[in-house]
């Protein structure tokens, strides 16, 4: 089997790009959406892709987060699986059950690989259970460490690693869809303005409370779903939950809003940022990395450590400026530099 190190291809040549993964469809988060589109555009390109994720395997809830299915001792079928599509090049998305037996096969068999960083694992299971940081990030280093690149969406996440001791940062920007999100009428929504809007995950590290709590004019509506929904339906009956939307119906929601609040302090970068800019809305958020990155010194938001203010200010925001910046951002530039970071 060829190794990554003597590849050395052009970016015009075909590929067998194999990605373990724990998270993927049915699931609905932002790793699946950037491996998801990412593929679609490898694919496009004449690469050749296997992903191997949870729906291959008898799987069990995720403690805390039964949403997120967990695969069942898959080291024999990730193993035959790798052995059968024979890749170029390996790419680990996630520090699960499949992403660690992709990564134990790959030492046994001293195949480079790459991994990515998407989720800021100390920081949940922080937020779920008092575990300090320093353990978590000394499980995560080890993981990663074998890695020939490890992949994140910015800048503010690769400095926050490196300070953690990580090394073979590669950056991995992100891209929307221009296309179906845009703005649109903003009748598609019958509640007082102006409506604040929050999409994505509703669990306890994406910080949530700390929107709902906020006196506002108009209304709140928070799209999506996850462990934490029932609890602050009962604990906030005045917000608007509409459940998780897709496609040309979630593009309609963040369209017909007028403003989105972006509450998490933990995410490495956050698609919703770029789908809320590209549908016309400014974005409120705390100066923390994905906003920092992606909001700061654009002129399309507002950050600010009291969250309360960073809606005021948002309010005044041109949605113009908003959707220019979005135009920035595409999935065939993010798909270019992943394969870039494969072949490094």
């Amino acid at each position: 089997m060829r190794r990554i190190g003597e590849l050395h291809p052009p970016l015009t040549r075909s590929l067998r790009i194999l990605i373990a993964t724990d998270a993927w469809r049915p699931q609905v988060n932002g790793v699946v959406r950037t491996l998801g589109r990412v593929t679609h555009e490898l694919e496009a390109q004449g690469h050749h892709i296997e992903v191997i994720g949870p729906d291959r395997f008898r799987t069990v809830p995720c403690p805390t987060y039964p949403e997120i299915r967990l695969a069942l001792m898959p080291g024999r079928r990730v193993a035959r699986t790798i052995e059968n599509f024979r890749p170029d090049c390996i790419h680990i998305s996630t520090e699960g059950p499949i992403g660690r037996a992709a990564r134990g096969w790959c030492l046994r068999h001293d195949h480079p690989f790459t991994t990515a960083y998407h989720t800021k694992f100390p920081e949940y299971v922080r937020a779920r259970c008092a575990v300090p940081l320093a353990w978590s990030y000394a499980v995560v280093r080890r993981f990663h460490a074998p890695s020939t690149s490890v992949m994140v969406a910015t800048d503010s996440i690769a400095n926050e690693l490196i300070a953690h001791g990580f090394s073979n940062i590669r950056r991995w920007s992100r891209g929307v869809d221009t296309e179906m999100f845009r703005p649109r009428e903003k009748e598609f929504l019958n509640l007082p303005r102006p409506i604040h809007l929050y999409v994505g995950r509703v669990a306890v590290e994406k910080n949530i409370e700390a929107f709902l709590e906020l006196d506002l004019p108009g209304s709140k509506l928070v799209v999506g779903d996850g462990p934490q929904l029932h609890e602050l339906k009962r604990r906030y009956p005045d917000a608007h939950f509409a459940g998780e939307k897709h496609g040309e119906e979630l593009a309609r929601y963040y369209a017909a809003a007028d403003l989105f609040v972006f509450p998490s302090r933990t995410d490495t970068f956050g698609l919703v940022l770029l789908e809320a800019l590209a549908s016309g809305l400014p974005v409120a958020a705390y100066p923390v990395p994905g906003p920092l990155d992606v909001i700061d010194g654009s002129g399309a938001g507002a950050l600010d450590l009291d969250l309360g203010k960073a809606v005021e200010a948002a309010r005044a925001i041109d949605p113009v400026r908003c959707r220019d910046l979005a135009l920035e951002y595409s999935w065939a530039a993010s798909a270019r530099q992943f394969l870039g970071n494969l072949a490094a």
